[in-house]
């Protein structure tokens, strides 16, 4: 076994909620007399964690499965309950991005309040300044006040600054979701690099395609707990099928099954990638699948499934398998359907989507989720619309 950077054990946070606030006086009053009452909410439980100087991990989960609070306990921006940290080495936390911006300075000004928060001594802020702002695509912003520049130029900004200090580690949360697919692929490069050097990385991301790409190793949390540790293909699939489709089935919500039992009904919805991953965020002409989770509570002759797309307020398209021609058969039980789409249609923008399940004939409908879901699509082209059109230019001069 290598060097230790990262040691964690017995890890526990938990935050106490109050239940009320005193708003007037009068309760005020009362309040000195009835102290506030509190629930008690624990966001960690017992972790444990050993990483190797030079390795890059992973942790991955759903949301509220205690991943930013734990980067946030190892940076030492929160206390943990119980239970103890040691970090080996220099660390620079990339989780709250831009902290300490000036709206009313200029890009340059921010540029070196940043570098300085960030523990960049001057000479090194002078020497990489103009870096910064190239990194950044700011070039013709370098003078303009901050507030003028969108929220992404800002969040550029900001990345931009904080990969010009040399840590021993890295703490990632999330940072790969700034700026359009170009900035994003230049911050990836920029992780790799980092990587390749030795640096120690934990790095938090819902995009399991970096995660696959650029972890060694790969923690997986669900309700605060470690689920499992290790090999990150191994500990991905898992979190992707969750060992079987039935503990898939098993995440929704309980209370709403047991309100209205239906005789099949939709429990979940994951955009699928080429690569087998679940992704929000996708390349116009990917393939897509759209994956409709269900539970039928008993058996279900030929159920028709059906799926809408739409962009804003425009109904793009709408199917099911009836129209497509596929009979679905008798279902008991826990499964999932797939829609295929072998090349995204769609140009660019965020689409939302409804799916719905009814009895064979239409006249009962199980189960309707309504632009509940939704996934994004980046141009790689030059094209403009929202639809992608395989289209070639031919020209023909008349003699």
């Amino acid at each position: 076994m290598g060097e230790t950077a990262v040691k964690v054990e017995h890890l526990w946070k938990t935050f106490r909620i109050p239940h009320e606030r005193r708003n007037t006086l009068f309760e005020n009053i009362i309040g000195f007399f009835r102290p506030n009452s509190y629930e008690t909410f624990t966001v960690l439980k017992d972790i444990n964690l050993e990483v190797e100087r030079g390795e890059c991990i992973g942790i991955i989960g759903d949301n509220g499965s205690g991943k930013s609070t734990l980067l946030k306990i190892i940076a030492k921006i929160l206390r943990p309950t119980s239970g103890f940290v040691k970090v080996f080495g220099k660390l620079t936390p990339f989780l709250e991005l831009g902290v300490g911006f000036q709206p009313e300075l200029s890009v340059r000004e921010n540029i070196r309040i940043y570098a300085t928060i960030m523990g960049l001594p001057k000479k090194v802020i002078d020497d990489r300044i103009d870096d910064v702002i190239r990194f950044a695509g700011l070039e013709r912003f370098e003078d303009a006040k901050l507030k003028n520049l969108s929220s992404g130029m800002q969040v550029r900004l900001a990345f931009s600054t904080a990969i010009q200090t040399d840590p021993d580690i890295l703490l990632v949360d999330e940072v790969l979701a700034v700026g359009d697919m170009e900035f994003q692929q230049k911050c990836f490069r920029v992780f790799e690099d980092y990587r390749d050097s030795g640096v120690t990385i934990l790095f938090v991301s819902h995009d399991l395609n970096a995660v696959r790409m650029l972890c060694d190793r790969t923690l997986l949390l669900s309700n605060g707990e470690r689920v499992d540790f290790g090999d990150t293909n191994s500990i991905i699939d898992k979190y992707i099928y969750k060992t079987d489709v039935s503990e898939v089935a098993e995440t929704s919500s309980e209370k709403e099954r047991a309100s209205t039992r239906k005789e099949i009904e939709i429990v979940d919805v994951k955009f699928v990638d080429k690569y087998g991953c679940p992704n929000e965020n996708f390349v116009a002409g990917d393939p897509l699948r759209v994956r409709i989770f269900f539970d039928a509570h008993g058996t279900v002759r030929s159920p028709v499934f059906g799926i809408i797309f739409y962009h804003g307020d425009t109904y793009c398209y709408g199917t099911t398998t009836e129209f497509k021609g596929s009979d679905t058969g008798i279902i008991n039980g826990k499964g999932y359907v797939d829609f295929i789409i072998p090349s995204l249609p769609f140009l660019q923008g965020r689409f939302e989507v409804t799916v719905a399940v009814a009895s064979h004939d239409y006249s009962t409908q199980y189960d309707w989720h309504d632009r509940r879901y939704a996934f994004n699509v980046h141009n790689p082209t030059r094209d403009l619309g929202m639809m992608l059109i395989e289209g070639t230019w031919s020209l023909r001069r008349d003699a």
